[in-house]
C-alpha cells in the first residue's frame, strides 16, 4: 500500500488522516463542505496513486465510498461501535483528528473491524424496505394516539378502529371537541400514510415474487413477499457471518447478560441490529401460532414457559437461523436483482 488514510465524516466537514507508507510521511486535511463536490476536489490530488481508506459506517458514507472508488480507491468500512470499542477503557483525547488518526492505524495494522459493503441494488432496496418499515411505524404511532385519546376520556377499549365500522364506532363516541380533533387529525394522517405504504409495498411483493433469494426464503413457512424482501435486503451476504449465531447477533435478536459471581441480571434483547429486520422475522414468527405451522408444538411449549411474545421471540431465531442457511448455499444467486 502507498497511502494509508483514515475519514471521520460529519455533516459540515471531513476530517482526513494520512500516512504515505513510502516516505514515512503524516499529513492532514479536511473537507468542507463535506459534500459530493468537495469530496472530489479533495480526491483529485490522489489520481493515479494506490490509495485505502477507512471510514466508519454512518450517515453519508455511500456517496463518499462512490467517490473514492473513482479514483481507485480500495474502501474498508468501519462498524462504528466496534471501532469505538478498540479505542479502550483508558481515556483519550477524542477529537476529530484523534478518530481519523484511530481509523487509519486500525487499518494500518489489520484490526479494522469491518462491515459489508452491500452491492448499488442491495442499499436500494434497503433503503425502499427501511423507508416502507418508517412508514409503518408512523401508521401504528398514529392509531396509538387515537386509543390514548379514547382511554383518556373514558371510552370502551376497542380493536381494529381502521376495519370494518370502527370509524362510524369512533364518530359515535362522545368525545370533547378537543378530542375529536385529534382523532380527526390522526385519520387524516393514517391515511395519507396509507396512501404512500400501498404502492411502495406493491412494488416490493413483486420484487419478491421475481427475485431467487426472496423465492427461497418463502418456501419457510411464515415468510411471505414483504418479510422476504426485507430479510434479504438486510442480511444480504450471508456468507460474510461464520456461523448462524452471528446472523442473530447482527440482527439484535441475541439475549445480553450481565453477571458476575453469584449476581445475575436478567437478560434482554440487544436490539442493536436493524429495526426492520427483527420486524420482518417477528411478523413472520406470528405465523407458529397456526395450527399448521411445522413450530406449533416448539410455541406452545415456549408459551407455557415464557408468555407468547417471547415464544414468537424463539421462533424468529429459529427463522433467521433457516433463512441464513438457504442464502448461504444459494450463494451469489441469493442476491441477484430481479
Amino acid at each position: 500500500m502507498a497511502i494509508v488514510m483514515g475519514l471521520d465524516q460529519h455533516r459540515a466537514q471531513i476530517t482526513a488522516d494520512w500516512l504515505d507508507t513510502k516516505t514515512g510521511e503524516i499529513k492532514r486535511g479536511r473537507v468542507r463542505p463535506a459534500d459530493r463536490a468537495g469530496v472530489r476536489r479533495f480526491l483529485d490530488r490522489f489520481h493515479g496513486q494506490q490509495l485505502e481508506v477507512a471510514l466508519e459506517a454512518t450517515t453519508g458514507w455511500r456517496f463518499v465510498a462512490h467517490e473514492l472508488a473513482e479514483v481507485g480507491a480500495q474502501v474498508h468500512l468501519a462498524e462504528p461501535a466496534e471501532t469505538a470499542a478498540r479505542r479502550g477503557k483508558k481515556k483519550h483525547a477524542k477529537n476529530d483528528r484523534a478518530d481519523a488518526r484511530h481509523l487509519r492505524e486500525l487499518l494500518m495494522f489489520g484490526r479494522l473491524p469491518e462491515s459489508w459493503v452491500a452491492p448499488e441494488h442491495i442499499l436500494d432496496l434497503r433503503a425502499r424496505v427501511r423507508l416502507r418499515h418508517t412508514l409503518g411505524e408512523q401508521r401504528s404511532e398514529w392509531q396509538q394516539r387515537i386509543q390514548a385519546t379514547l382511554y383518556h376520556h373514558g371510552c370502551p377499549q376497542r380493536r381494529n378502529l381502521l376495519r370494518g365500522d370502527g370509524r362510524a364506532w369512533l364518530a359515535s363516541q362522545p368525545l370533547p371537541q378537543s378530542a375529536r380533533e385529534q382523532v380527526t387529525v390522526a385519520l387524516q394522517m393514517i391515511d395519507v400514510l396509507q396512501a404512500q405504504i400501498a404502492p411502495l409495498e406493491s412494488r416490493l411483493r413483486a420484487y419478491a415474487r421475481r427475485q431467487p433469494g426472496c423465492q427461497a426464503l418463502m418456501t419457510h413457512y411464515g415468510i411471505g413477499e414483504l418479510t422476504a424482501v426485507t430479510i434479504l435486503a438486510e442480511l444480504g451476504d450471508c456468507r460474510r457471518f461464520t456461523s448462524s449465531r452471528n446472523a442473530v447477533r447482527y440482527a439484535g435478536l441475541d439475549i445480553t447478560v450481565h453477571e458476575s459471581d453469584q449476581r445475575r441480571a436478567p437478560g434482554h434483547l440487544s436490539r442493536q441490529g436493524p429495526p426492520a429486520l427483527r420486524w420482518a422475522l417477528f411478523e413472520a414468527a406470528q405465523g407458529a401460532r397456526r395450527s399448521t405451522s411445522p413450530d406449533r408444538d416448539y410455541y406452545e411449549q415456549s408459551a407455557e414457559r415464557l408468555g407468547g411474545n417471547r415464544a414468537c421471540l424463539a421462533i424468529a431465531r429459529k427463522l433467521l437461523k433457516r433463512s441464513y442457511h438457504t442464502l448461504r448455499e444459494l450463494g451469489e444467486e441469493a442476491l441477484q436483482p430481479a
